[in-house]
């Protein structure tokens, strides 16, 4: 069966992954995003920061690593078979917050790419750290609602129009009601993850895709797997 049959509704093509640094679909969702892209699906990166706070080397600065960061998520993504990637300006790492920006800009992009199926984090996983991965979820469930209706009207220009989002799959979820069998893409899954050398350089990438794997699967008897609490809008 297509995975794309499962996961997406039945015109569903356009897929967006919304995400708060570069390397979190690959952590999170790469198997899925591999498999979807395999069978001709249309999937998008936005991400809000180029994860600038992510090292432990005196040596780097926010500015370099940047750069580096950047070149790493297209790499990854050019690997699983994503399209476009885009970045949002002006968001750092660990400083994101939920503000009327974020959720404005966050409209305008759903509202410009058009997607049946957006994936993100969990906006109400209990135990989330990190203030970002917060931030970026609440935003995005936000943005998905605004952009059906006529908020934000100064957007609805030069053709541009609302938007209603179908569904959504949220990732790093403690209430996952959607399993995904990634055994078929671990290797695709490890390459994305491979080109984020900045912070998987020191990672077992074969073992921890297949940990992470059988703890997401294990309820579904699955050995490598991806859960998400899937929504339909």
């Amino acid at each position: 069966m297509a995975i794309s049959s499962v996961l997406l509704p039945s015109s569903g093509q356009r897929v967006l992954v919304v995400q708060a640094h570069p390397d979190d679909a690959e952590h999170l969702c790469g198997g899925t995003i591999a498999l979807l892209a395999a069978e001709g699906k249309e999937i998008h990166y936005l991400m809000v920061t180029r994860g600038d706070q992510g090292y432990d080397d005196p040596e780097m600065t926010p500015e370099r690593l940047s750069i580096i960061r950047e070149q790493e998520q297209r790499q990854a993504a050019q690997v699983l078979g994503v399209q476009t990637v885009t970045f949002l300006e002006g968001y750092h790492d660990s400083e994101v917050e939920a503000s009327m920006t974020l959720r404005r800009e966050l409209t305008l992009a759903i509202r410009q790419q058009k997607p049946d199926t957006i994936f993100t984090f969990d906006p109400w996983r209990k135990d989330e750290l990190h203030p970002d991965h917060r931030a970026v979820s609440i935003c995005t469930v936000d943005a998905v609602a605004c952009a059906r209706t006529y908020v934000f009207p100064e957007q609805l220009q030069n053709g541009l129009t609302p938007h209603r989002v179908l569904d959504m799959y949220y990732f790093a979820t403690d209430r996952p009601n959607h399993w995904i069998d990634i055994s078929s893409v671990i290797e695709p899954k490890k390459a994305a993850l491979r080109c984020h050398e900045s912070q998987t350089k020191h990672k077992d990438l074969d073992k921890w895709i297949r940990e992470k794997g059988l703890v997401a699967g294990i309820e579904q008897k699955l050995k490598c797997a991806e859960a998400f609490h899937h929504y339909v809008v």
